[in-house]
C-alpha cells in the first residue's frame, strides 16, 4: 500500500494451508523488484504478527531491510528467570547454574531451526527449586530456543521503539481501511473460483477497480484545483491591469 493515497501496489493469492510467514520471502522479492523498477528504494518492512518468524527476520536483514514485525506472544528469549550469555552461548538459571548449548536441529512440527540447551543431571541434583523447575519426570533442565534469537531481539528493539510505534500506527491506518473496503465493498469477502490462478484474477481485478476509483478522485481534485488556480490567476491579472489603467485614465491617455 502507498501511505500517501492508499493505492494498492501489490496483491497476490496464496494457498490457505500455508501460514502467512511462509510467503513473506516471495512477497518481498516480487515487491522489491517492482519498486526498484520504478526507481524507489525500499528500506523498512512493516507487517503484522502473522509474518513473524526468525527465518523472515534473518532474510530481511540479508536483503538490507529493517523489519517492524511484532513477534508472536509465545516468543521468549529463554525460560523465565534465565539469563543469556551471548559471548559463550549459554544460559544461567536462577540458582546460578550454567545450562550450555548442546545441538542445533530442525523442528519437524513447524520446520523451524532450533537450538537445544541442556544441563547434566549432576547440576540439578540437590537444587532447592528442582521440582518446580523440572517437573516430576525430568532429570535435567532442557529447553529449546530459536536459532535466530539475535535477529528476534534486534527486531523487537525496533518494534518497541518510538519509531516502531509510529510504524505500527502507519501500517494500521494504511492497510486496514483498504482491506476493509476490498472485503466489504469490492467483493473480496469470498472468492467463488476454482484454482489459485482464478483467485488471483479476481483479486487483481478488484485491486484495479479500487485503484481506478482512487485515480478518478485524484484527477477530479487536480482538475478542481487547476480550475481554482486559473480563477485566482485571472482575478490577479484583472487587478494588475486595472492598477495600470487608472494612472493612464487620470492623464487622459
Amino acid at each position: 500500500m502507498d501511505t500517501a493515497h492508499h493505492v494498492i501496489t501489490d496483491i497476490q493469492a496464496y494457498h490457505a494451508e500455508g501460514k502467512d510467514n511462509q510467503y513473506l520471502e516471495d512477497i518481498s522479492n516480487r515487491l522489491k523488484k517492482r519498486l526498484h523498477g520504478q526507481g524507489l528504494i525500499w528500506r523498512n518492512c512493516l507487517a503484522d504478527t502473522g509474518y513473524s518468524s526468525g527465518e523472515n527476520y534473518a532474510f530481511l536483514e540479508s536483503e538490507g531491510l529493517r523489519s517492524f514485525i511484532p513477534p508472536h506472544g509465545t516468543y521468549k528469549g529463554g525460560p523465565d528467570g534465565f539469563t543469556y550469555d551471548k559471548s559463550q552461548d549459554y544460559y544461567t538459571c536462577p540458582q546460578g547454574k550454567i545450562i550450555p548449548f548442546k545441538k542445533e536441529f530442525i523442528e519437524k512440527k513447524n520446520n523451524t531451526r532450533k537450538k537445544e540447551y541442556r544441563a547434566s543431571k549432576r547440576v540439578c541434583i540437590g537444587c532447592p527449586i528442582r521440582s518446580e523447575c523440572l517437573g516430576k519426570s525430568a532429570q535435567e533442565k532442557k529447553f529449546t530456543v530459536t536459532f535466530y534469537r539475535a535477529e528476534y531481539e534486534r527486531n523487537n528493539v525496533r518494534v518497541n521503539s518510538s519509531e516502531g510505534r509510529y510504524m505500527k500506527s502507519k501500517r494500521q491506518s494504511t492497510v486496514e481501511p483498504v482491506f476493509g473496503t476490498l472485503t466489504q465493498f469490492m467483493g473480496l469477502r469470498k472468492i467463488n473460483t476454482i484454482g489459485i490462478a482464478q483467485a488471483n484474477k479476481v483479486m487483481h481485478l478488484s485491486a484495479m477497480a479500487y485503484n481506478l476509483k482512487k485515480y478518478l478522485k485524484f484527477i477530479g481534485k487536480t482538475v478542481k484545483s487547476d480550475a481554482q488556480g486559473m480563477h485566482h490567476f485571472v482575478l490577479e491579472l484583472k487587478a494588475s491591469i486595472s492598477l495600470q489603467i487608472r494612472p493612464l485614465t487620470a492623464l487622459n491617455i
